[in-house]
């Protein structure tokens, strides 16, 4: 791991071969999808089977959603802190409303575009703790509703040979039918956690766990801007029990900014491998995630020894040059039981550079249970559990001690560092048809890997609604 993690500079001359070099190679990877599109219409099967699963097919949808998050901080032992520390006995709000709208363009091709009104902010304006405890809470806040178009991708599902299989209408997708075996193209503007590293126990602030290193693998620093979404181009290839996917999305012109860097300046490599199978009758999949972030990013060390000869503060924008940053994650969902459900996240990323986009997490373990309502005669509600373990570099140790600032946290100093420990549970409950309220607490060991701090209690109400 140690290896495969070592940081080399890429000479800035080589970015645009790099980023022709990926694309290609996604196209590549997309090749075959596009003739399967010429070979499925050859080979279409013209049975009453198949003209009643096509008749299902939806040509158009609307959906929208409703989510309001009010988190508060408990008391909590603070000797001293610094730019990007957690206060206590502090509460913020956020609110989004999204409305998706979605039409088939041809045999299994979709366009979709969100259109989201935003307002409110993350404690502290979302800083403070690595593992943040509200994925709702944007890395931008502002007092007045805004709108934002976060989504606008074109997917092409090209079906090859084996069974049929349903989908479900939903946010981003339109009901009908395909194939097990299949290509899925998507382009356009999104998030990377539409498609990498999900989970269905833990992937969707909206409705399960709220905490960042919850939702995702923590050390995952996907590509993004300070709302989470990207621009960019993936393939995914099912055959059997088996995925692999592929992608390559647009940085952020500087480090966790509200402004991507088009064109493939700078840019990741999202890569996973699939597997799922059944275990004692009960489904499970197993992914490997890995990411390379091209673009320009300081090493942390360089950083401090800067600021030591030259007797300024740190500034983690005076070193930086092109270069990569690696990360490689596990995530593993298996159903126990017909309500119950556990998942397990382990991610371990560069620790000597700088963060790109989404949190100060360099080694991240997380799991966890799900269980659905059904023991107590509430089929719509749910009961989670999780606990995650945070962990970083001795080099980013140094570079707080040291004063800096990372993207989420900086308390100053960190002269006794330790792993940052959090135990999240929640309970849903149905309230309404199409409406869920959620209480969650969130105990946080180490803020900020700051033994000098915390520990820290933080309650939350979520109510969300969607059609």
């Amino acid at each position: 791991m140690a290896g495969f993690l070592t940081i080399r500079s890429v000479g800035s001359d080589a970015q645009g071969l790099v980023a022709k070099v990926v694309f290609a190679w996604v196209l590549v990877l997309a090749a075959p999808a596009v003739l399967g599109v010429a070979q499925s219409a050859l080979a279409a099967d013209d049975s009453a089977a198949d003209g009643q699963l096509q008749a299902q097919n939806e040509t158009f949808a609307i959906h929208g959603q409703f989510t309001y998050v009010e988190q508060e901080t408990l008391g909590f032992n603070a000797p001293y802190e610094g730019p990007n520390s957690l206060s206590s006995n502090s509460g913020r709000e956020t609110t989004d409303a999204t409305l998706d709208v979605g039409a088939a363009l041809w045999s299994g091709a979709e366009i979709w575009i969100n259109s989201e009104i935003d307002q409110g902010f993350g404690l502290d304006n979302t800083v403070g703790v690595a593992g943040f405890p509200s994925a709702e809470a944007y890395k931008v806040g502002k007092k007045q509703p805004y709108l934002r178009l976060p989504r606008l991708f074109v997917r092409d599902t090209v079906n090859l040979d084996g069974e049929r299989e349903t989908v479900d209408a939903g946010a981003n997708q339109l009901a009908g039918d395909r194939s097990v075996n299949r290509w899925i193209i998507t382009i356009g503007k999104l998030s990377v956690g539409d498609i990498f590293d999900n989970n269905q126990y833990a992937h969707d602030p909206r409705a399960d766990f709220l905490n960042w290193a919850a939702v995702d693998a923590g050390s995952f620093d996907y590509a993004a801007d300070a709302w989470a979404y990207t621009a960019g181009v993936a393939a995914e290839w099912y055959h059997g029990s088996w995925a692999m996917r592929a992608g390559v999305f647009d940085l952020s012109n500087v480090p966790n900014s509200v402004h991507l860097d088009p064109g493939f300046h700078e840019f990741q490599i999202d890569t996973e491998l699939e597997k799922r199978y059944v275990l004692a009758d009960h489904p499970g999949k197993i992914m490997v995630t890995m990411f390379d972030s091209r673009g320009r990013m300081g090493l942390l060390d360089q950083a401090v020894q800067l600021a030591e000869s030259t007797g300024t503060t740190v500034d983690i924008a005076a070193v930086r040059h092109y270069r990569s940053r690696l990360g490689v994650s596990a995530n593993l969902e298996q159903q126990l039981s017909a309500d119950l459900g556990m998942f397990a996240r382990v991610g371990k990323a560069a620790g000597n550079v700088e963060v790109y986009e989404f949190t100060d997490i360099d080694r991240a373990v997380s799991a966890g249970l799900s269980l659905k309502g059904t023991p107590w005669s509430r089929i719509h509600d749910s009961v989670g559990l999780a606990l995650i373990d945070n962990g970083i570099a001795a080099e980013r140790e140094r570079y707080l001690n040291a004063g800096g600032l990372g993207v989420l946290i900086g308390d100053g100093k960190l002269p006794h560092p330790g792993p940052e420990e959090i135990l999240e549970t929640y309970y849903d409950a149905a309230v309404l048809p199409h409406a869920q309220l959620t209480l969650d607490y969130q105990y946080i060991d180490h803020p900020a890997y700051n033994r000098d701090r915390g520990p820290v209690s933080l309650w939350a109400v979520r109510f969300h609604a969607q059609f």
